[in-house]
Order: C-alpha cells, then sequence, then structure tokens
C-alpha cells in the first residue's frame, strides 16, 4: 500500500533496538481517515474468503480490527493480555511474548466468542517474530475454528515473523513491508 509506505517514511521514528514508531496516526493517536482506507485494503485482500469473525489482540490492533470489520460486517474478538473479574466462563489461554515490552503476556479469551463455526481474520497492526500472531493461531486452533488469513499493517521484513508464517502456508497480507531502517533511512520490499 503505496500511500502507507509514504505516511511511514514521513511520519514514522525509526528508534533503537528496531522499533518503528509511528504512534502518530497507528497505534497511540490513530488517523480514522487514513485507518479506514487501511480496513478497505484488507477486504479488497481477503474478499474472496469466507469471514465471519475477525480476531486481534490488545491494545493497538482493536482499532484496526473495528474499522476493517465494517466492510466485512461482522464482529471483532479481542484477546486480552489480563484476567479480569468481568471475563468468565470457559477460557481460551496462551503466552505472547511481545516484542515491543520484551514481555511474556498471558494472553486470554472467553471461548463463547471463538468457536469451530468460525472464519476468522486475524487483524494487528505490526509484525516482527510472529509472537503475537502464533498465539491468536493457537487459539482459533484450539477452538477448531478456520483461519482464512492474517492482514498486518506493518510487517518487519527483517525479522523471521512473517517468513515462518508464509512457511506454514498461512495467507498473510501485509500492507507495508520494511525491509530495513536505520536512523536515518527505511526501505521496503513488495508484497508477496
Amino acid at each position: 500500500m503505496k500511500a502507507l509506505e509514504e505516511k511511514i517514511l514521513k511520519e514514522g521514528q525509526v528508534r533503537p533496538g528496531n522499533v518503528l514508531k509511528v504512534d502518530g496516526f497507528l497505534n497511540h493517536q490513530m488517523d480514522i481517515k487514513f485507518i479506514n482506507e487501511i480496513g478497505k485494503e484488507f477486504k479488497r485482500l481477503f474478499a474472496d474468503r469466507q469471514i465471519n469473525k475477525i480476531l486481534t489482540i490488545e491494545a493497538s490492533g482493536i482499532g484496526i480490527a473495528c474499522i476493517t470489520a465494517q466492510y466485512f460486517d461482522v464482529p471483532v474478538v479481542f484477546a486480552k493480555k489480563s484476567q479480569s473479574i468481568n471475563l468468565d466462563g470457559s477460557l481460551y489461554t496462551t503466552k505472547v511474548k511481545s516484542y515491543t515490552h520484551n514481555r511474556t503476556y498471558d494472553v486470554i479469551m472467553a471461548k463463547k466468542f471463538l468457536t469451530r463455526d468460525d472464519h476468522v481474520l486475524v487483524i494487528d497492526d505490526f509484525l516482527a517474530n510472529g509472537c503475537a500472531v502464533n498465539g491468536l493461531i493457537e487459539i482459533i486452533k484450539e477452538a477448531g475454528a478456520t483461519l482464512e488469513g492474517v492482514g498486518i499493517v506493518i510487517e518487519k521484513g527483517f525479522q523471521p515473523g512473517g517468513q515462518k508464517l508464509r512457511e506454514q502456508g498461512i495467507n498473510l497480507k501485509s500492507l507495508a513491508i520494511v525491509e530495513s531502517m536505520t536512523e536515518d533511512s527505511l526501505t521496503f520490499r513488495a508484497n508477496e
């Protein structure tokens, strides 16, 4: 998505530790008009799939997933990174290591929101090592649901997550793939 690459170049900042900061439009302050275009693009990319549910992980993926869900006319379910008093009943659980936070989370989701009848599109903001996506795929498998695809806004192509998912035969579509980044340069590669 050329417009996304241009926005990353204009507004993104590279920080030490291979961190790409895009908090001005994607994952802190959200440019809703622009994210609306992202949602339309995910609908175009996965239009041939029978999707009846979108799954993400809190927190940054939720807004993107919600806007995308409007185009599919389906609900969004998100896995939580902490137990709360209003989360009851049977739960799916998995562990997910966050690249950005350098922390492992116990990710949980109520079983009643994901069943074997669901055809799921996973949506998230970033893909680096693939831990979050793999955690969500574990939940989908445990539910007996069908994974229809994974939509990522920004993939760090120089980290192994995308390659590993593609090697598993997962229908992965990333809107921008960062091939390399330094404090003063970013390069992109074409989506596969």
